[in-house]
């Protein structure tokens, strides 16, 4: 089966490889999530920095790798970089399974951190460097959607995988594993696929960059609080892990659904979809921060995960 990409088509197979990159982008820090409120339990020895270090070490060293990801392809193949960090990526899984102390767990999450910054900008290079026009548009919206998709799996397994051992949910950074054997079918592509010709005219507009850099940061920093934080709230409200999975899910789903209907979503809203995705997360934080019923912290974490997924693709 052949796909269209607008300049030609590609194998289902090599698109398959891209969407399993493309799933990867958000697991860093998604197994933890579900174990942050017993930690202290599991290492009564360990601060409330040591907790918070583990869930959010991944995010931050995911930064500077992701700079250094888009200059070592200058320097060597994009394939060949994806499968090393796969292969740092699942190593980090493993040894996540075989810690047993609060700083060994530092230590991978930093791990993983390095193999995530490496594969992100390369799951959204795929994209631009396969798909054009319309077609491009619509694989950054199916590509959230589907990074969203893995995230509502993965987030209820990890919840009621964290009820038998605290283990057992490092078992969903394991995927990458699945993703190094699909790329080996990306390298064939790349070898067949010619480059589009691409005319440049004027200059980058740096202050419409930068200001678009910080609006992303602004609405991730507000999507990510809710789930490193979550958590903590739902067990300051005694619910169990389970139900904590279970919110969180809500919240990746409605990141989620977006991305299938984005485009049908911008001719909604028009010049007004930022205004009304910044409104939906404002009311969910709202609602998060007044209400300690189990149904009204879903409804929130619902219209934050909506707002974000219009944002995110």
């Amino acid at each position: 089966m052949k796909i269209e990409t607008g300049q030609g088509t590609i194998p289902l197979i090599t698109l398959l490889g891209i969407w399993s990159i493309s799933a990867l982008n958000a697991l860093p820090g998604l197994a933890v999530s579900p174990i942050l409120g017993q930690m202290s339990t599991i290492f009564p020895h360990s601060s409330e920095f040591d907790i918070q270090l583990l869930s959010s070490l991944p995010s931050l060293l995911t930064i500077p790798f992701i700079l250094l990801s888009g200059k070592l392809t200058e320097r060597i193949n994009n394939i060949v970089l994806l499968q090393v960090g796969l292969i740092i990526f699942a190593l980090s899984g493993l040894l996540y399974m075989l810690s047993s102390r609060m700083w060994q767990l530092i230590a991978v999450s930093a791990l993983l951190g390095i193999g995530s910054g490496m594969i992100v900008p390369l799951s959204t290079g795929l994209i631009s460097r396969h798909f054009i026009g319309r077609y491009r548009t619509r694989q950054f919206g199916l590509s959230s959607a589907i990074t969203n998709i893995t995230l509502v799996t993965a987030t209820v397994l990890t919840g009621y995988l964290a009820e038998i051992n605290w283990h057992l949910p490092f078992i969903v950074y394991f995927f990458p594993v699945v993703s190094f054997f699909l790329s080996f079918y990306l390298k064939r592509d790349t070898i067949s696929v010619a480059p589009v010709k691409v005319t440049v005219s004027g200059k980058i507009e740096v202050k419409r960059l930068v200001s678009l850099m910080l609006f992303y940061g602004l609405v991730t920093y507000l999507a990510v609080i809710v789930s490193f934080n979550l958590p903590f709230l739902m067990k300051e409200y005694h619910f169990d892990t389970g139900a904590s999975g279970i919110i969180i899910s809500l919240f990746y789903l409605a990141i989620m659904a977006p991305g299938f209907i984005l485009n049908r979503v911008l001719s909604i809203f028009g010049s007004f979809t930022k205004c009304v995705s910044l409104l939906c997360m404002a009311g969910g934080m709202v609602l998060i921060l007044l209400s300690g019923n189990e149904w009204i912290l879903g409804l929130g974490a619902i219209f934050i995960g909506f707002g974000y997924g219009v944002m995110q693709p």
